[in-house]
């Protein structure tokens, strides 16, 4: 049962990033708790929903997992327009990716809604002897470009549930309540009477 007050918000919510950084294996990870070594990629984008009870809202999400492959690019604004988050996810054992993320993060500037949350998610924490780009690095760039900066791991889901409630508790705060009926006010004018003879 809702709780009075409580705001019943949908959003949608885009995750962009290189092919093999671990963007569906992150959703995957959120929506049913699992996780593939061998992940397929995506084509096209996948589709999925989930929803989060907040104290202050239930957030439905519905997510749009993009592929990552550079034949898709074109079909990104699809996704990303009308979004309320994005998350831009990097594979922190590649550098390719981690520039990559950037050109993604330079697109939503141009084209994206200015109110858009942002994420930049520098996944598979799991693999830190692997590691190519530093917490630092992340966290510099993302700080320099005003997004929000998480390391993740897909596989041992370090960070994932915490991703998706930041993303759910930053989209509850940016939707206004909306008052439930009508306010009407009598306007005491008497020349109000008169407002449709010509």
């Amino acid at each position: 049962m809702a709780r009075a007050g409580n705001k019943n918000i949908q959003a949608k919510l885009v995750l962009l990033g290189d092919m093999g950084a671990g963007k569906t294996s992150l959703v995957l990870r959120f929506v049913k708790g699992q996780f593939h070594e061998y992940q397929e990629s995506t084509i096209g984008a996948a589709f999925f929903t989930q929803v989060l009870s907040l104290n202050e809202a239930t957030v439905k999400f519905d997510i749009w997992d993009t592929a990552g492959q550079e034949r898709y690019h074109s079909l990104a604004p699809m996704y990303y327009r009308g979004a309320a988050a994005a998350v831009v996810v990097y594979d922190l054992t590649s550098m390719d990716s981690f520039q990559r993320a950037k050109k993604w993060v330079q697109e939503l500037q141009r084209q994206g809604n200015p109110k858009l949350i942002m994420f930049l998610v520098a996944n598979k924490a799991d693999l830190n002897e692997k590691r190519q780009v530093h917490n630092e690095e992340g966290e510099q760039y993302a700080k320099e470009n005003g997004l929000s900066f998480l390391e993740t791991s897909a596989k041992t889901a370090q960070n994932v549930n915490e991703l998706f409630y930041e993303i759910a508790k930053r989209v509850a705060k940016a939707t206004p309540s909306r008052p439930t009926g009508m306010k009407l006010q009598r306007q005491e004018s008497r020349r109000s009477l008169f407002c449709c003879s010509v």
